[in-house]
């Protein structure tokens, strides 16, 4: 059997976006300060390892939630579906924890995990509504994953409000969660001392191996993506399509409330804003899993990329830019990540193409390729 070779045009997308991106985000550097534009540019791609060991755990704090919720929406992409919803899942699933990091007070060693736990699993709920719909009523998953993003963002600010014991009136917020509450640090802060980063990011990076392992190496997994690819042909080959849309649904939901309760339960002082503004964390989560390709490995670099530069940005504003300029760039940058994919799709077109012409001025067909005697290998 022949040795697949490794897809190298899905990394040159993601390079080329995120080189147009800085490309981009030099430009406007130039347009709101010229003298300052090239130091405030290389302070934004050095910038992050200005305070050496904290510079890179600030780096690996600021990615924990968008890995998980680029995970999340790659996830569901795998298997066909388009998880838009993250942001709900994301606000619920951190009010679970919230909740439980406030209330239960008496659960000693365990309480962080069992905050943890209640975040995955009303993440998990919030996921199940997108699912049921498409599996049974088939309802396009993007309208109504939209719709549960505002009912959860609405729903916990009227939660939080109405439930005293949780609501810190004087500033409009949840109350902090115990210290019994907040992720260990799991040895991490010897490595980076004065950083913020906690346990959640090995969380994180162990959710981005499961879900590898899952789609890539299980039965389990081979049935959820086949369901994507083709939900009738699956049914035919005696996989329970239904069953699999809403699996995927949860667990994409289940990752996004994950990353919700490592935000409120990091032990920096997160709290639960009443506002009328949905979580910003779901939707660059779409950009993370879109520049990595909606691979779970290609996620965990993309979304530590982007907390790089949203690290190094902070200190944009020594060079006289707004603090605000780091968001643009970051955003042009996310932007452009959305033509990674058809970066790719063109990439392969123009391979497939070749492929054709080769053929034509009488090349052997690609699957007989290496094989000595211009068969098809077994």
């Amino acid at each position: 059997m022949r040795k697949k070779k490794f897809d190298y045009t899905g990394v040159f997308s993601s390079v080329f976006a995120i080189i147009i991106g800085l490309l981009v985000g030099f430009v406007i550097l130039l347009f709101c300060n010229v003298q300052q534009a090239a130091p405030g540019f290389f302070t934004i791609l050095t910038g992050a390892f200005t305070h050496g060991a904290k510079g890179v755990g600030q780096v690996f704090y600021y990615s924990t939630t968008i890995i998980l919720t680029g995970l999340s929406v790659g996830f569901a992409f795998k298997t066909g579906l388009f998880n838009i919803g993250a942001s709900g899942q994301f606000i619920v699933g951190g009010f679970g924890a919230v909740y439980v990091g406030v209330m239960c007070e008496n659960l000693g060693g365990v309480h962080w995990l069992v905050a943890l736990l209640a975040g995955v699993a009303l993440g998990a709920l919030w996921g199940l509504v997108p699912g049921l719909l498409k599996a049974f009523f088939n309802v396009n998953e993007v309208i109504s994953a939209i719709m549960m993003n505002y009912i959860g963002m609405y729903a916990v600010n009227w939660f939080v409000k109405s439930y005293k014991p949780i609501f810190n009136n004087l500033r409009n917020e949840s109350k902090p969660v115990l210290n019994t509450a907040n992720i260990p640090k799991m040895g991490l802060d010897k490595l980076f001392p004065d950083s913020s980063i906690n346990g959640g990011f090995i969380i994180a990076v162990l959710a981005v191996l499961l879900i590898y392992i899952v789609l890539d190496k299980t039965t389990f997994g081979y049935e959820l993506k086949a369901v994507g690819y083709n939900r009738d042909a699956s049914r035919y080959a005696g996989i329970n399509e239904k069953k699999s849309i809403v699996l995927s649904m949860m667990i994409a939901g289940a990752i996004s409330g994950l990353s919700g309760a490592c935000l409120y339960l990091a032990g920096t002082g997160k709290h639960i804003e009443i506002v009328d503004t949905i979580a910003d964390e779901g939707f660059t989560g779409i950009s993370v899993a879109l520049l990595g390709l909606c691979h779970p490995i290609g996620i965990l670099f993309a979304g530590i990329f982007i907390a790089y530069l949203t690290a190094g940005g902070f200190y944009l504003q020594l060079f006289e830019f707004s603090t605000e300029i780091i968001d643009i760039i970051v955003a042009i940058i996310i932007y452009f990540s959305a033509f990674a994919l058809i970066v790719k799709l063109l990439i392969q077109k123009l391979e497939k193409s070749r492929e054709a012409k080769k053929q034509e001025n009488g090349g052997p067909p690609p699957e007989a390729e290496g094989n000595g005697k211009g068969g098809k290998q077994a």
